[in-house]
């Protein structure tokens, strides 16, 4: 029973995301996105910590496949540079993710962390008029 529980949960976790990112700006999914990478590092770290090397890999992969969403969502035609540089950041990322995944490095891991960070508070601090990024 509590395993067919969680599989609703987590169907209702993506339907819940997925109506979410219609209804929320591109900008906000962005912020979404990165604050769930955020996240899951912060919680692979414990998991290395704790040796639940299998907690660690489905966090990792799942940090990857975010990873993957922000760098599928660049524009390169509008962006310019700057996506160039982003898209050249995500592909170091998932590099470094796949050590991170293969040796437990930790140190690897708040170097991304650090990362992603940076990237956040730089997204963040955009004004609010100029967040209209389109979609």
């Amino acid at each position: 029973m509590a395993g067919s529980m969680r599989g609703s949960m987590k169907a209702y976790k993506s339907v819940a995301l997925d109506s979410q990112k219609t209804v929320a700006p591109p900008y906000r999914i962005v912020q979404m996105l990165l604050a769930g990478a955020l996240e899951r590092l912060a919680k692979a770290r414990t998991a290395i910590e704790h040796k639940d090397y299998a907690q660690r890999g489905d966090l990792i992969s799942s940090t990857m496949m975010i990873i993957d969403e922000l760098r599928m969502s660049l524009n390169y035609e509008e962006g310019g540079e700057i996506a160039t540089n982003l898209g050249n950041l995500y592909d170091f990322i998932m590099s470094e993710l796949i050590n991170v995944n293969m040796n437990n490095d930790i140190e690897k891991l708040e170097s991304i962390s650090t990362l992603l960070r940076e990237i956040k508070e730089a997204w963040d601090a955009i004004p609010a008029d100029q967040q209209q990024v389109p979609a």
